[in-house]
């Protein structure tokens, strides 16, 4: 007859397993929400940041940093994210690239979290689920401002349940919580979609039951009455409205409006392009689609229309733009989290030993994820301590051109005043040359005024066959630093007129004689 183990033994190890399990899940993703500062619109949220500081909090009327838009009515709708990174970034003197690397960690890691929480599972599900969301999240993770939206979407989808329940001091707290977000991020428009959409899927359940009471009885999610429902109504339009107060009032939501709006961009822009199953990160969120739709088929038994109804529209979003895969996978979190104890209690029914033996499974559940983490090695994170405090040094390792920026700065009197470049190094030549008014960057895409639409004619300048380089004239451009061998180097170098100054791996300067 079989000895069955002590309790007093057995269950301590089996907690102990548990406890290292949700270390080295957390590790793990403390590992893929720690990325190096490459993202190629931080340097122009930090110049602009850091400008804020030294010129009293006052924010630019104008465009100050590119000499083809200096009259565009520049909006910045991060400004205040801008300042907090900025503030950190001076703060911390040697230390500050650091700082603001774990600042973007934290706010992946609560917007996470703050998903998972709205599951009603043990952490450990918890934590696989956000491993496995933030591996997937990987090509959008890093030191972007977009984060902060995400990190407003999930606590929002976090807080839903209280708010549905009718809560006063959760009702309340959505206006200020909006017009933070809204000075902190434009990405605020995402929360306001989030509660129309939720308001919409609940007055058509309310709909639905009134005209069909026994539907009432199939449902496993909360009905809202007409007076709860109305009360929310009123809080949102209230939460809508102070939006406005921000810096720039309505001409916020204009430009915001205007950038959704804009054709070009939206065609032109990997990130608006519809999901692609070509690249890593294409084939990584098919298969966590795949791998989703096993757990929904296979587990999910639950009637809950106002959940359906978003997480379908949020993932047609995702699949329309790559801009959305990470509000998806926010969105999927919880529904992820709470099937995967189901799945684990098949498991059990299926291979009985599970049951009998829990902390043979467990302890292999274990190591299997210590030994994925020890796989990963040290270098990335390696790369994240260089880039947090000899960030300059660490760009000798990326495509941005540093060399070529110190060259420059020793060399800046040789060169002329109104410069051609490449767009992915707009930011970076910001932050790297405090002063410098550059050709484009990633703030304008979006910008046009009478006939100068600048991120046209900036694919035009780069077009394969034949760059229109009478554009450069428009601008008044006298020297260039491109990518070398690229469309705009290549046409330039065959021009008469203009001389090449420097050239490297990675870019080539070019200069026109006066």
């Amino acid at each position: 007859m079989p000895v069955e183990p002590p309790r007093s033994a057995a269950f301590p190890l089996q907690s102990a397993l548990r406890i290292l399990l949700d270390l080295l899940l957390l590790c793990f993703a403390l590992n893929l929400v720690l990325q190096p500062l490459v993202e190629p619109d931080f340097g122009w949220h930090l110049r602009a940041g850091l400008d804020w500081l030294s010129h009293g909090l006052r924010l630019p009327d104008t465009d100050p940093y590119s000499h083809t838009m200096p009259d565009w009515r520049w909006v910045e709708h991060a400004w205040l994210t801008d300042g907090i990174v900025a503030l950190l970034y001076r703060t911390f003197g040697a230390f500050g690239g650091l700082v603001v690397i774990l600042w973007f960690g934290l706010v992946t890691l609560l917007a996470w979290w703050a998903a998972a929480a709205a599951a009603a599972v043990s952490r450990t599900y918890r934590l696989i689920a956000m491993v496995a969301g933030l591996w997937v999240a990987l090509p959008f993770l890093g030191a972007r401002t977009q984060l902060v939206s995400v990190l407003g979407f999930a606590v929002l989808l976090w807080w839903w349940p209280q708010i549905r329940q009718g809560r006063r001091q959760w009702l309340w707290g959505l206006p200020p919580f909006f017009v933070l977000w809204a000075n902190l991020h434009g990405g605020f428009t995402a929360g306001l979609f989030l509660l129309g959409l939720l308001l919409l899927s609940s007055l058509l359940l309310r709909v639905t039951v009134d005209r069909w009471p026994a539907v009432a009885a199939w449902l496993d999610e909360p009905i809202l009455s007409w007076e709860r429902w109305l009360h929310l109504s009123l809080i949102v339009l209230v939460a809508a409205l102070v939006t406005l107060l921000n810096p720039y009032g309505w001409r916020l939501h204009a430009e915001i409006y205007d950038s959704l709006t804009d054709r070009f961009m939206v065609d032109t822009l990997r990130e608006w392009q519809p999901v692609s199953l070509q690249g890593w990160a294409g084939r990584a969120y098919g298969w966590y689609l795949a791998g989703l739709a096993v757990l929904v088929i296979g587990w999910y038994r639950r009637i809950e229309p106002v959940r359906w109804m978003l997480v379908l529209v949020m993932l047609a979003l995702s699949l329309r733009h790559w801009r959305n895969v990470t509000l998806f996978l926010i969105v999927s979190l919880p529904l992820a989290a709470e099937l995967l104890p189901l799945v684990t209690a098949s498991l059990r029914r299926w291979a009985p030993i599970l049951t009998r033996q829990p902390n043979i499974a467990l302890g292999l559940v274990t190591l299997t994820v210590g030994g994925t983490l020890s796989s990963l090695g040290t270098d990335h994170l390696i790369h994240v301590w260089r880039s947090g405090t000899a960030t300059e040094a660490s760009f000798e390792e990326t495509e941005y051109p540093i060399e070529a920026v110190r060259w420059i700065r020793h060399h800046r009197s040789e060169l002329g005043s109104r410069v051609y470049n490449d767009y992915g190094h707009g930011g970076f030549l910001l932050w790297q040359l405090p002063g410098e008014r550059i050709f484009i960057d990633g703030r304008m895409p979006a910008w046009h005024l009478g006939d100068r639409w600048i991120f046209r004619d900036y694919v035009e300048l780069n077009r394969e066959e034949a760059p229109t380089l009478v554009l450069l004239d428009r601008y008044e451009v006298d020297w260039a630093i491109t990518q070398r061998g690229g469309p705009v180097a290549r046409a330039l170098e065959s021009q008469r007129g203009w001389r090449t100054l420097y050239t490297d791996e990675k870019v080539v300067i070019l200069r026109r004689p006066a």
